[in-house]
């Protein structure tokens, strides 16, 4: 009885200094996928509405697969928490964001390929309208993947698995300034890309791993060419 006691003393005792540290870097009930699922169909929805000659042929194709691997994931995992499930989910995830990412930078090359040798009987408001779904696209696209790695991605975080965070968030660095169940979510990494694509560098929350300052290098030169030729061609067709 003297050796269960004491390993019911150890594992209270393990689950207290748990409790004790933040949320970030404890086991939690994880996050709910309605931020997640909303951005992606806003990434279907833009993909859609772009013009044929900048989508992969046929144009239904990528749409429908990312449709297509949505639906996987809610299978997979019918759960309200992402935190419920396995590495089916993680890799479903993977490629749902290199679908994104795949039709997005097809797009992408196209249109930079349309700027550079001219775009006959285009507007300049159409000309903007495609610029700026693009460049919204690849912010989703890019969230994604920072949402994706940060120390493992939402089921390992939501495990408390790895202690060591990718990116580095003002709620970790200072207590008091968040509630203690604070933790990031997918919103955290979408603000991340958003600031990283309109000021071409870390804002508030810093890289810390190489792959993370590597993403966000890409992230903000694919954005200045975009905007940067966009807003060029569009100013030389109203002049």
């Amino acid at each position: 009885m003297n050796d269960q006691e004491n390993v019911d003393n150890v594992q209270l005792d393990s689950a207290e200094e748990e409790s004790l540290l933040p949320a970030w870097l404890r086991r939690t009930e994880g996050e709910q996928r309605w931020s997640v699922t909303a951005a992606l169909l806003a990434a279907i929805v833009i993909q859609w509405f772009l013009p044929e000659r900048l989508s992969i042929h046929p144009r239904w194709l990528m749409p429908a697969l990312e449709l297509l691997l949505m639906a996987a994931l809610l299978v997979v995992n019918p759960h309200r928490h992402i935190a419920r499930s396995g590495n089916r989910v993680r890799v479903l995830g993977l490629l749902l964001a290199a679908a994104v990412s795949l039709a997005n930078g097809w797009s992408a090359v196209l249109l930079v390929r349309d700027l550079l040798h001219g775009s006959q009987g285009i507007s300049p408001v159409q000309l903007l309208l495609t610029g700026g779904g693009i460049w919204i696209t690849n912010i989703i696209a890019f969230s994604l993947w920072y949402w994706e790695w940060d120390r493992g991605g939402p089921i390992a975080r939501a495990a408390g698995v790895h202690k060591h965070p990718d990116f580095l968030f003002p709620q970790m660095q200072q207590e008091g300034i968040a509630r203690p169940d604070w933790e990031p979510y997918y919103i955290d990494y979408l603000y991340v890309a958003f600031t990283n694509a309109t000021s071409f560098s870390p804002t508030d929350t810093m890289p810390l791993s190489r792959w993370a300052k590597m993403l966000m290098l890409s992230q903000s030169t694919i954005s200045l060419l975009t905007l940067a030729l966009v807003i060029a061609r569009a100013v030389g067709v109203l002049q």
